[in-house]
């Protein structure tokens, strides 16, 4: 790990999320990716002990947060992102492209006319090629779409990368791609874009899912993943790769909590408008993914 470059990661062990808290040492500055809010989907019942852990972690390290930064619309858990703007006034960012993936989705869900398509529930929507500066940092933006249209990397003081769902542990692969707005081909090119940064590069993940034998782990390095991704390693092809997630993408089930979560995190984290009894519901579309 780069001595200007702080991290500290946070497992949700239930949806097997790592969040971080990446900071500068110098200003003490810093940023939140991927927040989670707890969710028990048997009970409706939402809490927030993750963000909790990452705000004492904060509060004790004297932490000056400036952004919740996104790196998609998760479908494995809800967005934490509105704790830290509510605590510390955090602001929220994501990639331009969740005005597709917001699209899509108010079609999916028929959500309220009120809720617009054009990403104005974030505070600031990056485009391929952004700069955000936070302190000592600055944090390079990367559009790594496939998984969604709206993937985003994150790369600090060109040091370390924060990849989100584009890659897992090279013994786990790739995220999955047969979501609405997922496409093989368009990952396998955002992947060989992580690729290409330097060797020796740490990448962190945003979930793991460990095979048998091993424990969570989050930290990897671009060389590992060009040499031992078990999807996209070993100058697997194109066609290779495609027909090898295709096939992978088939057989997986739909994540627990994806359409709790789409509904929340399209939202930048923020619950649907309550009805006219003052209660707050999800939608269940039927036979629709």
């Amino acid at each position: 790990m780069s001595s200007s470059v702080l991290v500290k990661a946070f497992l949700d062990s239930d949806s097997e999320t790592f969040s971080y808290v990446v900071s500068d040492p110098i200003t003490n500055k810093g940023v939140v990716i991927d927040p989670v809010l707890d969710f028990d989907y048997k009970s409706g019942r939402t809490a927030t002990t993750s963000a909790q852990t990452m705000l004492d972690y904060i509060t004790a390290e004297q932490l000056d947060i400036e952004w919740v930064l996104e790196t998609h619309a998760h479908a494995d858990h809800l967005s934490g992102a509105p704790f830290f703007r509510e605590q510390i006034g955090a602001k929220v960012a994501i990639g331009t492209e969740i005005k597709q993936v917001q699209k899509i989705f108010k079609e999916v869900f028929n959500l309220e006319k009120e809720f617009l398509p054009n990403g104005d529930v974030f505070d600031r929507l990056f485009d391929d090629g952004d700069v955000l500066q936070v302190g000592n940092l600055t944090i390079r933006i990367m559009h790594t779409p496939g998984h969604t249209p709206a993937d985003l990397a994150y790369i600090v003081n060109e040091e370390v990368v924060f990849v989100g769902d584009t890659l897992f542990m090279p013994d786990v692969g790739t995220a999955r791609c047969d979501f609405p707005g997922g496409d093989a081909r368009t990952l396998y090119q955002s992947i060989h874009k992580l690729l290409a940064l330097p060797d020796h590069m740490p990448m962190y993940v945003c979930h793991d899912y460990p095979p048998e034998g091993r424990s969570h782990e989050y930290e990897t390095t671009v060389a590992k993943q060009r040499a031992e991704n078990i999807h996209v390693g070993g100058g697997a092809t194109e066609d290779e790769f495609v027909a090898k997630r295709e096939a992978r993408d088939a057989t997986l089930e739909m994540p627990r909590l994806i359409l709790p979560s789409i509904q929340v995190n399209i939202r930048a984290g923020h619950m649907p408008p309550a009805e006219d009894n003052g209660k707050v519901y999800f939608k269940l579309p039927i036979n629709q993914l």
